[in-house]
């Protein structure tokens, strides 16, 4: 199964709710309380203004929206409407719009159709250049996004290999979940799931099983897990899924080494939760007189740009900031001065130096702290991704030196802005972002390399990710490179780092993989304008 296959099969779940008392004034020829005729408005090549077909839905939501306290925009519609907003809404903002066969939408589903609008150009490594194309249902999205809440156990699973015979590992667990209370560690390898033989089991049915219990679509979901230590020592443990409440910073430490005074920090998603504890350990950091700083990022698949932006401050400070590019972004052709989505005419986001309200999307008067670094290190793997691509770049962008320990990122230099229609959020890239020396051509990803050759390859050392050590522990093989380099600019003389085996090999027994792509996406947001005084 492909990577985008299942994370739509997973997480673009439409709401069902009945058509009774719908609000806004519906179609002007549905009948109340029935569905109006799929008339099939396609021609090839021709495009309606997308504002024809949006919140024309074939199952409309009624009430207050949660997050929004406003009503609902849907009025009853047809899946054909909402085909034929997201055909105009990709030809009009999608990157690569004239990258798009132009077929008929009728014979799909609405989630099979939004599939398709994407291009099959390839990179040069031969990967696909739209790897992050992706839908949620939009209650989950902005549950995520906004209040850092997810069901689950509170495990984040390293995929070493998703088909059979299958290894997964925990790479670390999310305080006081039901995971870290029941003692699972980093490195515990899964070997059975109920009754299920998690590692050799091929059976569709198993699969299935398999699925449902390591990704709970919703809380008090009871399922047994038997993990081997590190020590081959194995244990049985009850897990009941929980709204689990995300710790995006953990892990802040300050070390005395023959190198100086080092920070430490594990950063693991750009979310609106993680600003106050960000601000509070680089604090914390220039109040030890740190000298040095390790930020690892190896798991954080992304999400708001203007909190790269402050964290990248927060490194450099004003000096090496003041007045400069943090990340600028440029639209298809269509719009090479006007942001498509907001209307506004297009501005580089800078170097923020504010603390952000957030929600209301305005600057606070509090100043941020910053360490004045010229070097930062920054451990990554592929599933660094995006925002956290961006931090890397902007600050490459300002001659500040990024080194990297660990595995070339995942490769987006993209973005956009999710789009709610009908109850499902869209992602569809709208974007490239650069930075102050107008380079953002990564999308094979930044390469940890001793001699730098290529525009994309970045100062420091390949080193595979250690499960047998804590996070944030100094013999830790990620962070003792780091370590080391900072005393004698020498890589150590270890294994590649290893990256996940590919489902295609054999897609008949294999699981879903949670991997970059899903933490690159459905963490984004539209905060990539600038933000208001």
């Amino acid at each position: 199964m492909s990577s985008v296959s299942w994370l739509l099969n997973l997480l673009a779940v439409v709401a069902c709710i009945s058509l009774v008392g719908c609000g806004g004034g519906g179609s002007p020829s549905a009948i109340p309380g029935t569905l109006p005729v799929q008339d099939n408005d396609w021609q090839a090549g021709i495009f309606e203004a997308q504002s024809e077909y949006k919140d024309q839905c074939a199952t409309p939501r009624t009430g207050i929206d949660p997050f929004s306290g406003q009503l609902y925009p849907d009025d009853l519609g047809s899946t054909m409407d909402e085909k034929m907003w997201l055909r105009s809404w990709t030809n009009d903002t999608y990157l690569w719009y004239d990258e798009i066969s132009d077929g008929d939408p009728l014979p799909h589903s609405v989630l099979k159709y939004f599939d398709l609008l994407k291009t099959d150009f390839r990179t040069d490594s031969g990967s696909f250049k739209d790897n992050f194309h992706f839908s949620q249902a939009s209650d989950k999205y902005q549950t995520r996004t906004q209040s850092g809440l997810v069901s689950g156990y509170g495990i984040s699973w390293q995929f070493n290999q998703d088909f059979a015979p299958r290894n997964l590992q925990v790479r670390y667990t999310e305080p006081q979940s039901p995971a870290a209370i029941a003692g699972l560690q980093r490195g515990d390898l899964l070997i059975r799931i109920n009754d299920i033989d998690f590692i050799n089991s091929t059976e569709q049915t198993d699969i299935d099983s398999i699925n449902a219990a390591l990704f709970p679509d919703s809380a008090i979901q009871t399922v047994s897990f038997t993990l081997r230590n590190l020590q081959g020592i194995e244990r049985t443990v009850q897990l009941t899924s929980a709204n689990i409440t995300l710790t995006p910073v953990q892990n802040i430490k300050v070390m005395d080494t023959p190198a100086g005074r080092i920070g430490y920090l594990q950063f693991n998603s750009h979310i609106r939760p993680a600003q106050e504890p960000l601000i509070d350990a680089v604090q914390y950091f220039v109040d030890e007189n740190v000298t040095q700083w390790v930020v690892d990022l190896r798991y954080n698949g992304g999400g708001l740009l203007a909190m790269a932006s402050q964290l990248a401050y927060m490194v450099a400070g004003p000096a090496q900031t003041n007045g400069l590019i943090f990340d600028e972004i440029q639209f298809n052709a269509k719009y090479p001065n006007i942001n498509p989505v907001t209307g506004r005419t297009l501005a580089p986001t800078t170097f923020y130096n504010r603390k952000i309200d957030y929600p209301n999307g305005i600057f606070t008067s509090q100043g941020l702290p910053s360490l004045n670094l010229t070097r930062v290190y920054v451990l990554t793997t592929e599933a660094t991704c995006s925002a956290s691509e961006a931090f890397i770049n902007g600050l490459r962008g300002v001659d500040v030196e990024v080194i990297m320990i660990g595995g070339k990122t995942c490769g987006k230099p993209y973005g956009f802005y999710p789009q709610d229609n009908c109850g499902t959020t869209y992602f569809t890239i709208q974007f490239q972002g650069l930075n102050h020396k107008g380079f953002g051509d990564y999308s094979d990803g930044f390469i940890p390399t001793p001699s730098p050759f290529f525009a994309a390859d970045v100062l420091g050392c390949t080193v595979a990710d250690d499960f047998s050590h804590p996070l944030g522990d100094t013999k830790e093989a990620m962070l003792a490179a780091a370590i080391n380099h900072m005393q004698d600019g020498a890589c150590p003389d270890v294994p590649a780092a290893k990256f996940m085996a590919k489902s295609q090999q054999d897609p008949g027994t294999s699981i879903q993989t949670p991997n970059t792509i899903l933490e690159a996406i459905i963490l984004e947001n539209a905060l990539y304008t600038p933000i208001r005084e």
